[in-house]
């Protein structure tokens, strides 16, 4: 089955913005347009619900189910229970309240595992733990390739290791981890994994239970929808770690470790991601199944699309001699997810790009231990590419042409 581009664009109201006109979106790693489902959703929301949801009265008991809604059907689609999902204002700050719920639930003396090829975001929080006599070890990259060795994270397991966190993918190197292998090396050994999907998600949102870690971490503004993080943590693990929230809120899983209270309109919101998958397996006659089936159909549908056109762009890339292309070299093993180190400061180049109508980013992203592991100078960054399934082979070309004309 072929994706139907034309279907998919028209489901994103960007796409038909005046202001937009003629301007290729290459900086989707930063931050996905958002799907008419989830913008009805938000809209109708803020008309209608804008109030204390969970009362007895009309508006409330539909906000509150709403919100209820977008729970119960993404952990649906990620092959999970309702009560495994919770949101927040971003994974980085889901990230920073897990870490702080292991603080008192890893003793000193023992040991957590992180790399060097992570966002900050899930490297940073748990590096501090080390503050409170945490043993912290680091699985390091190739510093030519960027690529993680399973072999090297054999090394650092023992006993002592409680978690293991790393990325399905680095929102620079973009090669895909293999996280059920690496999930099942961590669990023999007897420690948890954290696996931060931000840079993967947008690609197709993955089966989380199948996958097998005991926390997924993703970004629904990157996969579509609001400006909120979803976190996947696993019934066992979750009722171990110590309450993060209210007190009186302990007994909720889904409320543990959300300290804050919810954003009830982006939380509902998300709902609109499974309405946009399901109308793209509808459309593309994805067969009768459940809801994490009809999700691995679409998240199959994008990923096809996507490594047919990553592979030209990185052909094109392998081809010149005055940049050095980060990570592999195959699209099939990698995210349409592309970073280029130009020897030279990134974000002159991005801002050329902009009058060749191509919107992409110069910088370090969050990703300053990587660039620093690559040897790649943090203050001038790299060069990043990013698109997803709705971006048209035209654009693409387009972009290959605009970098032979700046670089």
């Amino acid at each position: 089955m072929t994706l139907d581009i034309d279907f998919v664009r028209a489901q994103f109201p960007a796409f038909a913005e005046p202001a937009l006109a003629g301007q290729a979106f290459f900086e989707n790693a930063g931050g996905s347009y958002t799907c008419t489902q989830v913008l009805s959703r938000l809209e109708r929301f803020y008309r209608e619900r804008k109030v204390q949801p969970y009362a007895p009265y009309e508006a409330s008991r539909l906000a509150g189910a709403e919100m209820d809604e977008a729970r119960s059907r993404l952990a649906a689609m990620m092959g999970v229970e309702a009560d495994e999902i919770s949101f927040g204002p971003s994974t980085t700050q889901n990230t920073y309240v897990l870490a702080q719920a292991f603080r008192g639930f890893i003793s000193p003396g023992e040991a957590i595992v992180v790399t060097n090829q992570d966002h900050e975001a899930n490297s940073g929080p748990w590096r501090r733990l080390a503050e409170d006599g945490i043993e912290v070890r680091e699985w390091r990259i190739d510093p030519e390739t960027g690529h993680l060795n399973v072999d090297d994270l054999e090394d650092l397991l023992d006993e002592s290791v409680r978690l293991v966190c790393f990325p399905h993918c680095s929102n620079l190197v973009g090669e895909i981890n293999p996280v059920t292998e690496i999930t099942a090396l961590a669990h023999a050994a007897g420690a948890f994994v954290c696996v931060d999907g931000v840079s993967y998600a947008p690609h197709g949102i993955p089966n989380a239970g199948d996958l097998g870690p005991d926390i997924y971490l993703f970004s629904a503004y990157k996969t579509y929808g609001p400006h909120q993080g979803i976190m996947m943590i696993r019934r066992a693990l979750a009722d171990l770690l110590p309450n993060q929230a209210h007190f009186f809120n302990g007994d909720a899983r889904y409320k543990r470790f959300t300290p804050a209270g919810p954003d009830h309109a982006q939380v509902a919101a998300c709902a609109g991601l499974a309405d946009y998958a399901e109308a793209l397996a509808a459309h593309h006659g994805a067969p009768a199944g459940t809801p994490a089936e009809r999700a691995e159909f679409v998240h199959d549908l994008m990923r096809a699309q996507e490594v047919k056109l990553l592979q030209p762009l990185l052909d094109a890339l392998g081809e010149r001699n005055d940049v050095r292309l980060i990570g592999p070299k195959d699209a099939a093993l990698r995210a349409p997810t592309v970073a280029l180190d130009l020897g030279r400061p990134a974000e002159p180049v991005a801002a050329a790009l902009a009058g060749h109508g191509i919107m992409a980013g110069g910088g370090d992203f969050y990703a300053v231990r990587a660039l620093d592991a690559m040897g790649i100078d943090p203050a001038q960054g790299v060069l990043r590419l990013s698109f997803t399934h709705y971006t048209p082979e035209k654009e693409v070309n387009k972009l290959i042409d605009a970098l032979n004309a700046v670089l």
